[in-house]
């Protein structure tokens, strides 16, 4: 395969891992975390109640990410998408039929199988494979699907969702015929595995001994500060991702549209961080990155709550929700993309299905507690004060974390 020929096929998995990254993560967690408010009024649940859809997936998931990333060691990794993908097909097709919470509950668990074979991990190892020089654009662009996914389809679907004709329901419906459409069949058609010692498609020079063991790398500091970092940071975005259009709607008063309308926003903004902080770690160190969108996301958790006459309180003004979606939204879909680049820049290539699923357990750990927490205290408070406040403090805790990882450079000469 020549240099050009190698350099077409790649940009077309890449954007096949992008399509399916899209439908996968999109429709297993922010589509129905926007649909919690419909939960509730279905089923007559709290937020704990329907929090458990996403805790579930979370905690499934994570459990099964190390085994996810030895099969894609050992059998390769189109072969781990593509069984997910037929997972995640199915059960969005009888979504729409839950009559129940306990059925919304099974159905989660079936699609934490199919997220973890067909989701972040294995096409993060995937396009891992097929770039080099340009790693960071390549994974900023397909974490950024899930993003904007999260922006585009609860507002594609919200004219069904929104109208008592038709109800959420229908919205679940259309979106699994586009997810086989979409993802499934591109899936099969386009996604390859790179060839054997490839010469890497954007014309990077190959990775000298292609990364480090997977012995090694479990008694090195950085993973477990990346891991514990991550988790920090996964537990704040699932927190205030799960939550916060119930927040929107019922305390701050927003109407449902609106209120989806600003969570989109949130998601949108993520799209801009993942791109943006993805190209800008292609120049700068990893660590550097990841410390700056690690602050940002801080920021924007402070940027909930308001001061006045009786002390602090949760902001409800749309000038400040506004700016806290959009800062919030940054520092979310930069963490997330400098996350999965810090884990391969790190560890290069030898072992990475196992690091990555290592890491992967541990802040999908994180990201369960922090939805299934938030969900608990606002049901036993009333309201989100304290539970925005445990996320604000949790992200603290990211921030020292990530300021603890080792520098790439320095790893690579210890």
């Amino acid at each position: 395969m020549t240099e050009r020929e190698a350099s077409r096929q790649a940009i077309g998995i890449a954007a096949v891992c992008v399509l399916v990254y899209f439908f996968t993560n999109g429709m297993a967690l922010f589509v129905p975390q926007n649909l919690f408010p419909r939960f509730m009024e279905t089923f007559g649940a709290t937020p704990a109640d329907v929090s458990w859809t996403t805790v579930i997936t979370f905690l499934i998931s994570g459990l099964l990410a190390p085994f996810v990333g030895a099969a894609i060691d050992r059998f390769g990794v189109v072969r781990v998408i593509r069984a997910g993908l037929l997972v995640l097909g199915v059960t969005f097709s009888i979504y729409p039929a839950a009559r129940s919470l306990q059925d919304l509950y099974a159905l989660h668990a079936v699609i934490a199988i199919g997220l973890i074979l067909s989701g972040l991990m294995p096409n993060v190892v995937l396009l891992s494979h097929w770039f080099r020089e340009r790693r960071g654009t390549a994974v900023g662009i397909l974490v950024a699907g899930s993003s904007l996914a999260g922006a585009v389809l609860p507002i594609a679907i919200s004219p069904l969702v929104n109208d008592p004709a038709y109800g959420w329901r229908y919205g679940v419906a259309v979106l699994a015929g586009a997810f086989w459409l979409l993802a499934v069949v591109p899936g099969f058609i386009v996604l390859r595995e790179p060839p054997k010692q490839p010469a890497p498609a954007d014309g990077a020079p190959a990775d000298a001994a292609d990364g480090v063991s997977f012995a090694v790398a479990l008694r090195s500091r950085t993973l477990w500060c990346l891991a514990v970092g991550s988790a920090c940071l996964w537990f704040s975005i699932q927190a205030m991702t799960s939550q916060i259009t119930i927040y929107f709607e019922q305390e701050a008063g927003l109407a449902p549209q609106r209120a989806t309308a600003l969570y989109s926003t949130i998601l949108a903004c993520s799209v801009a961080g993942k791109f943006a902080f993805g190209a800008i770690s292609d120049r700068f160190t990893k660590h550097g990155v990841m410390v700056a969108t690690s602050l940002t996301l801080l920021v924007g958790c402070l940027l909930l709550f308001t001061r006045g006459g009786a002390g602090f309180g949760l902001a409800r003004s749309p000038a400040q929700l506004t700016a806290f979606a959009v800062i919030f939204g940054l520092g979310f879909g930069g963490s997330f993309t400098l996350i999965q680049l810090v884990a391969v820049e790190s560890f290069g290539q030898l072992a990475l299905g196992r690091i990555l699923g290592v890491v992967i357990f541990v802040d999908t750990m994180g990201g369960a507690l922090g939805t299934l927490l938030a969900g608990q205290m606002r049901t036993a408070t009333g309201d989100y004060f304290l539970t925005f406040a445990v996320v604000t403090v949790v992200a603290v805790i990211a921030v020292a974390n990530v300021l603890l990882i080792r520098p790439v450079s320095r790893l690579s000469t210890a």
